[in-house]
């Protein structure tokens, strides 16, 4: 089996921060999405993976994830316009061949990760699978149609749901679905949509089978998908102190990593802080990552992503839900109910 990971797109929900990269290369606790899906597939024991770029942002995710990610070999192939999930697989088929495949999309994440699901589909030697979530908002989402407990259809963002499973971003094929989407027409909405070329399959008479994810799931198209993404995969962490710690005090589950400061202040775990960052005199409260060779000095900061290179310094009232770009700057008596989303080297000071 390979996997095909998407990882194009414009990322326009996720302006200003998409303007300087994919939005797949967005970090939750301390690594790109895209770096924790790889992750996933090579855990899930797949050697062979094609990333999806868009001529935009190609090279960054190239030069993020190189040509062998953790012994597994990675293709690129180029997606000239966003034309539907279904043209993603059309546009990869001569890298996949007639191989069995995991479709991954890239602004997703997956408590637990995919390898059980893998196994499910390789060992009961299946044509196809479909991973399914309840939703709130089914309308925003392909969703499942049933008929005694069997996957009869899929309808992509309907007005009138069928159901509240929603397909999580994560497929698997064999080649039959191949000579499904050569003959898709494109949608009202002018894309060769995944969830009829799952039809597509059904109406064939091939077997769609389903499995309800576990834990949670998340599509990350959003600041505060972002956020509570990276909220729900610090709930994993276990306690690790590579660096140093002196003065205020931990409580809970807390990430320092090498060559991290971190002095008088007061930790509420869970919280990851990258390599180089140093912490001194503040408030860090859950659910917040510190990107690498962060400063941040007199400060109150909860349930945020703040990227590399950045420096939070006397900032008067707490901060809280945002999500700071790389080598950014926050300082002053910024307004009380600070919640932002700041581009890279943004500066936020409100003077004295």
């Amino acid at each position: 089996m390979k996997g095909l990971v998407l990882s194009g797109g414009s990322g326009t929900r996720l302006r200003p921060l998409t303007h300087t990269r994919a939005k797949q290369l967005l970090p939750i606790v301390g690594a790109p999405i895209l770096h924790h899906i790889l992750d996933s597939l090579q855990d899930a024991g797949i050697k062979e993976t094609v990333i999806l770029i868009s001529p935009e942002t190609g090279n960054l995710v190239k030069s993020s994830c190189g040509d062998v990610w953790k012994g597994m070999s990675l293709e690129y192939v180029v997606q000239d316009k966003p034309l539907g999930l279904a043209h993603a697989v059309s546009t990869a088929k001569d890298l996949i061949g007639e191989e069995p495949f995991l479709l991954f999309l890239g602004d997703n994440v997956l408590k637990g990760g995919v390898k059980k699901y893998v196994n499910e589909f390789e060992s009961k030697k299946m044509d196809s699978m479909v991973l399914l979530s309840k939703v709130d908002r089914p309308q925003q989402f392909g969703v499942a149609i049933f008929e005694n407990d069997e996957l009869v259809g899929m309808v992509e963002k309907p007005e009138i749901p069928p159901s509240d499973l929603a397909l999580v971003g994560i497929y698997f094929f064999d080649k039959k679905i191949h000579k499904i989407i050569e003959n898709l027409k494109p949608s009202k909405r002018g894309e060769y949509e995944i969830t009829d070329a799952i039809q597509g399959l059904i109406n064939d008479s091939v077997k769609v089978h389903h499995m309800r994810v576990d834990g949670w799931w998340k599509d990350t198209g959003l600041p505060k998908d972002l956020i509570e993404a990276n909220t729900l995969l610090l709930q994993d962490i276990e306690t690790r102190i590579d660096g140093q710690m002196s003065g205020g005090r931990l409580n809970g589950e807390v990430i320092i990593e090498k060559g991290a400061v971190v002095e008088n202040s007061y930790i509420e775990g869970p919280v990851y802080i990258g390599e180089g960052s140093v912490i001194r005199n503040s408030n860090i409260s859950a659910g917040t990552s510190i990107g690498k060779n962060c400063r941040l000095n007199t400060v109150d900061v909860g349930n945020s992503i703040i990227m590399d290179k950045c420096t939070l310094s006397a900032v008067s009232y707490p901060m809280s839900d945002c999500l700071i770009g790389e080598e950014c700057v926050v300082k002053g008596n910024v307004d009380p109910r600070l919640n932002v989303v700041l581009g890279d080297r943004s500066v936020l000071e409100v003077p004295d």
